[in-house]
């Protein structure tokens, strides 16, 4: 019987994160300049303590007044209620869980503390060599 791949064998190790004291303005600069649509927000022990996305920031430039700059600490507009994922986790599981979502990004934690971030392409990759092993 093959053994099923699991997420931390697919997932990124190395997560660009935020920190819930950051000032919003410097988090969407570092959200531009990564690329990415979003980034886990974690305490000084790595817990993870929220996410902040493209929608959050997108809310708090909707809700400005006549082109003031926005301000606030991240963790003013994160988003608290994030689902994650185990890290021992079968991919197979994982995609089904991908389904349901409306995000492209599940924050890996173990005990807590933030461990990875993976993606649907991760996932699909390893499902794809899972198949083809």
């Amino acid at each position: 019987m093959k053994k099923l791949a699991t997420v931390r064998e697919t997932m990124d190790r190395f997560v660009d994160t935020l920190g819930p004291d950051w000032d919003v303005m410097d988090a969407i600069d570092f959200l531009l300049e990564k690329r990415v649509t979003g980034a886990p927000v974690v305490d000084a022990r790595g817990k993870l303590v929220g996410m902040l996305t493209e929608t959050d920031c997108l809310r708090i430039v909707a809700t400005g007044k006549d082109g003031d700059e926005p301000h606030g600490k991240v963790a003013d507009y994160m988003t608290t209620d994030v689902q994650t994922i185990p890290a021992n986790m079968d991919v197979y599981f994982a995609a089904g869980l991908f389904l349901n979502a409306r995000f492209r990004r599940f924050p890996v934690v173990d005990d807590g503390r933030l461990v990875g971030v993976v993606t649907r392409f991760d996932i699909l990759r390893a499902v794809q060599r899972g198949l083809r092993s």
